[in-house]
This record gives structure tokens, C-alpha cells and sequence, in this order.
């Protein structure tokens, strides 16, 4: 319920509602809920004002405050929401300001309270083990800083004593070093650099990425045909003759061990051929000997050609080599060439038999949709768009991934900005029923301009430049010493943990009672594009699922 103590209105929401500052609230006020003993939980205080207040303290009571943080939902610019034909499963589909990024609250600066407009604080709850099973209120309060209380709310939370397992879901978001070095100003793998990837790829790991799209060589992803990226090369060459070269794998050293430190599991090894077809090799630069580091392949380089089938053929066993002296092998994955499509099966063939010979005891990945490239034994771990899984899910394939990006904008679900937080969160309990083993986004932090012809500010462009539907480029924000969470990015977060919770009750009940308890009630199965929209469908499951839970462990 609201409560006004002054000129303020506040409520508590969940973690799904979304809160545009020139409408009334869209969402129900939701003040309980539960959570397992090592989760991360969170929910909204929605606030409203009838004047203008600086510097405004959102007051944390509560005995588990030491566990409580409080961020402020920011506002950015969506220019183009979705495309055209959209679904009607969107909050928004016109240009504006819509929420998403979520701001520290610092202290003495507090919130600014904007006359005749909703906002919300997003509030975490961090549980680490440490907190007692019970309930525990949890209150807000709105105070000037001078001290006087002008309102609060209070959200009651159960912590329920069993823990989530570990995730098993492989998780990647690839993750673009050379766009913090441009957004930053500073010299790619400088150390300034390398605190800044150090401080990115930890929210990366503390939101269940683990897996780490790793730059052996600049990324040849997005980037128009003829045009470059920024370099950003781990591996050291040097040309040593004509058609021989040498490796240092320094930095590579140091990626991995920065990754290990951090609790990265896996490593993607960045695609060794050109996006859309495997036609050329990416940008690759070496030192040729006079001091000077020059592009030896490009563009301008025939996939197939004796050139760069050479260079891999010595690149390859070094590289295949440290991965066994640093006991890598049963945690790295290859690339060929994101997003081919059947025109170029050839080109794509061609260069996955070449890999082979050199990596074929490790799994290779790409993104693609079409069955064939899997049913040719092309790809070990095909990872078909969830709009396209249908043929991979009727061939009962394996260790099936699944990915989505800008063109799954009808009835699957997506974290598009303009779409309600429970279109985000329903794929934790489609990756659990259809038993899915890893699942791909491609922009953690992509701030360019489709085909990387200009950097962009992602306050100001959340589409790339009218390409993509807003927010699919990146889920996180350039904050001033290191990233700013996305209220997607802590979303798709609730929807891991939701699949462990279904693991969890899956091992103390079994698969079968878990996916009847997960369906009961609706009028057809969960599939990747039919689901319940209702977002206290999904609260209410949830807190269903904690209950078993509950009861089957005590």
C-alpha cells in the first residue's frame, strides 16, 4: 500500500515491473517474497513527488541491512524501441526515456525527487549464507537531509534455509575489450585497460557469465566489410621469413589467469574467420621485424588460401599447447564464423575441416540456424537462435546451446528495453525444461555503431545507430571507474537462479514432478515462443517452487 507522510507517494514493486517517469504505475504493489540462503533478491520502492527535493536519503532499516543495497533506475534515450512489426508483447514501442540503468546511490549526494514523476530505488539483497532462515521486513525510508522523514515503505522478505546449487548453464555475453578502451580513452591492454576489463568481466562473473569470449585476435564481429576495429590482439606475432612466423602468449597468460582469479570457467576463443560466411581471415597485426607492428591479414585474405592456412597451421599447435600446459582443456571452446546461413555452407565447410586437424578435440561453437551445418558434422556444439531450435530440439541434439539477439522480437522471449522484465525472465524455466546446456548473447558491452563505424555514447544511443532494437547491443553501462548494471542484466540474472532452484528441487523431488508443478494450471505447455506473460504468474511459481523446496529439505 502507498504510504504519504509528506508530499511523497511511494510503493513497493517487484523486480519485474518497470517504472516510466511520465505514466501512472502499470504494476501492483508487491511487498513480500522469497528467497533461498545464497541468492541475490530484489525488488522496487516506486516514488512520486509533488515538488522538487535535493539530496533526498533512502534510509535502509532492517537486521539484514548489512546484505541491503539501494541504486537508483535510471533514464536513457530509446530511439527505436523495436522494429516495426513487433509483437504486442512490449510496454513501449514509441521513441523516449525509458528506465534501465541502475546508479549507485551515494552518500551525502542521495536522490533528487523531479516533481510529478515516477521513479524507483532498486533494492538488492545480497544473500551470502549468512543470514538465518526467518522473515525479515525490510524498510525504506525517504528523509531530507536535514533529517525530516518524508515516507517509507516496507517489503517483507522470507529467507528460506536450502541453497541454489551451482550453476551449470555455460553462460556467455561476449564481452568487447576494444570498446572500453575506445569509451575509456585509454591504450588497449594498457594497464588502465586491464583494470577496466578486470572490473567488467567481475559483474560479468557476479551476474553468471562464465564463460569469456577471449581476443586471441581482433573480433572480427560486427565490423563492415573492408573496415576494422580497434586492435585488440593478446597473441603476440612475429614474422620470423617469408610465410613463418613466431607466437608470445604473454597476455594470454595474463587473461587467463585475471579469469581464474575472477571465477571465469570457460573461454571462447574469438572466431578465427570473417562474420557471415568464413570468406576471409579477421585482422590479424605482427611485428615484422623492423620494430614496427603492421596488418598481415584482413580483409584482403582468402580464408582458403595457402597464406592463412599456413599461419594456422603453426598457430594452432602452440596455442592448442598452452592450453594443456595451463590444464585449459576441459574448459576451452573454438569459434569458425558467427551467423553463417546456407549460401555459404562451402566457404563455411571448408574452413571448419581446417580447424579440425588442429582443435577437433575440442568442442566448436557458432551461432547459426540452420540444421545442416550440424547435421554435416560441421559444428560440434551448433547454438540455433530460439526462434529456430524447433528442428535441434526434435533431433534430441546434445549439450544443446541457444541464443537470441536483435531478431527474436516476436513471441520469444528477449530483455529488449521495451519489453516487460518477465518476457526477460521467462527463459530460466524454458532453458530448464528443455534441459538447454549454454546459452549466448552477443553484446555484454558493445558501444559502436552497427559494423563498428563509430564509437557511440550508450546513455544517448542504446541502438547502434537505428540497428537494433534498444538495449540489444549491451547490458551493462560505462560507468566512470567501471560498469553500471542494467536493470536487464539483474533480471536475466533472477532467471539463472531460477533454473537452479528448478535443479535444486529437481534432485529432492524429481524431473518429473518438477516440470508437472512448472505447468500446472496452463492451458498449454511451455514452449520457446508459448509461455505465461503475467509477471506475478512468474512470482507466484517462484515463491511455489521455494515453498517445495522448503518443505522437502526441512
Amino acid at each position: 500500500m502507498s504510504t504519504v507522510l509528506h508530499p511523497l507517494e511511494t510503493s513497493c514493486l517487484s523486480s519485474l515491473a518497470k517504472v516510466f517517469a511520465d505514466e501512472e504505475l502499470r504494476d501492483q504493489p508487491v511487498q513480500q517474497g522469497t528467497a533461498l540462503a545464497n541468492e541475490t533478491y530484489s525488488f522496487q520502492i516506486a516514488y512520486r513527488s509533488n515538488r522538487l527535493l535535493k539530496h533526498v536519503q533512502a534510509k535502509v532499516i532492517s537486521a539484514i541491512s548489512s546484505v541491503v543495497s539501494v541504486r537508483t533506475v535510471g533514464l536513457v534515450v530509446c530511439e527505436m524501441p523495436i522494429y516495426e512489426n513487433h509483437d504486442e508483447d512490449v510496454l513501449r514501442s514509441t521513441p523516449g526515456l525509458y528506465p534501465d540503468p541502475l546508479f549507485p546511490v551515494t552518500e551525502g549526494e542521495g536522490i533528487s525527487l523531479v516533481p510529478g514523476q515516477w521513479r524507483s530505488l532498486w533494492v538488492t539483497v545480497k544473500l551470502n549464507g549468512s543470514v538465518q532462515p526467518g522473515a525479515y521486513p525490510i524498510k525504506v525510508q525517504f528523509e531530507t537531509k536535514e533529517g525530516e522523514l518524508l515516507g517509507e515503505n516496507t517489503y517483507e522478505l522470507k529467507v528460506i534455509a536450502a541453497s541454489l546449487p551451482e550453476q551449470k548453464l555455460i553462460h556467455t555475453e561476449w564481452f568487447h575489450t576494444d570498446c572500453l578502451a575506445t569509451y575509456y580513452g585509454v591504450e588497449v591492454f594498457s594497464e588502465q585497460h586491464w583494470e577496466l576489463i578486470r572490473s567488467f568481466i567481475r559483474t560479468a562473473v557476479d551476474h553468471g557469465i562464465n564463460m569469456i569470449l577471449t581476443p586471441l585476435f581482433t573480433i572480427p564481429l560486427d565490423t563492415r566489410i573492408g573496415g576494422e576495429r580497434p586492435t585488440a590482439q593478446l597473441i603476440d606475432v612475429t614474422v620470423e621469413g617469408e610465410g613463418r612466423y613466431s607466437f608470445g602468449f604473454d597476455q594470454l597468460q595474463r587473461w587467463v589467469g585475471m579469469c581464474n582469479e575472477l571465477g571465469v570457467q570457460y573461454f571462447e576463443f574469438s572466431h578465427l574467420f570473417t562474420q557471415w560466411g568464413a570468406k576471409h581471415a579477421p585482422k590479424i597485426v605482427a611485428n615484422t621485424g623492423s620494430g614496427t607492428t603492421e596488418k598481415i591479414f584482413g580483409w584482403e585474405t582468402d580464408a582458403t588460401g595457402d597464406a592463412y592456412k599456413s599461419f594456422l597451421a603453426q598457430f594452432l599447435p602452440q596455442l592448442v599447447s598452452f592450453i594443456r600446459e595451463h590444464s585449459l582443456e576441459e574448459r576451452s571452446y573454438f569459434h569458425v564464423s558467427d551467423e553463417p546461413s546456407m549460401e555459404h555452407l562451402e566457404s563455411y565447410e571448408s574452413a571448419s575441416n581446417w580447424l579440425r586437424q588442429f582443435v577437433g578435440e575440442f568442442p566448436m561453437m557458432d551461432a547459426l540456424s540452420a540444421y545442416d551445418f550440424f547435421e554435416r558434422g560441421l559444428v560440434k556444439r551448433p547454438i540455433p537462435a530460439s526462434n529456430h531450435i524447433e528442428p535441434f530440439l526434435e533431433n534430441n541434439v546434445e549439450d544443446l546451446w541457444t541464443y537470441y539477439c536483435c531478431s527474436q522480437y516476436q513471441q520469444v522471449s528477449n530483455r529488449f528495453i521495451c519489453m516487460p522484465s518477465a518476457r526477460n525472465r521467462i527463459l530460466g524455466l524454458q532453458l530448464y525444461k528443455f534441459q538447454i546446456a549454454g546459452f549466448l548473447h552477443w553484446g555484454f558491452n558493445f558501444y559502436y555503431s552497427q559494423y563498428s563505424r563509430y564509437p557511440i555514447d550508450p546513455y544517448r544511443v542504446t541502438d547502434a545507430g537505428h540497428a537494433f532494437p534498444a538495449g540489444d547491443p549491451f547490458v551493462v553501462y560505462p560507468g566512470p571507474d567501471g560498469p553500471i548494471d542494467s536493470l536487464r542484466l539483474e533480471v536475466f540474472y533472477e532467471a539463472l537462479q531460477d533454473l537452479r532452484a528448478l535443479q535444486k528441487l529437481e534432485a529432492l523431488v524429481g524431473r518429473e514432478q518438477v516440470l508437472e508443478l512448472l505447468e500446472e494450471g496452463l492451458a498449454e505447455p511451455i514452449t520457446f515462443n508459448v509461455y505465461p506473460r503475467d509477471p506475478q504468474w512468474l512470482l507466484s511459481k517462484r515463491d511455489q517452487i521455494n515453498t517445495w523446496i522448503d518443505n522437502h529439505t526441512s
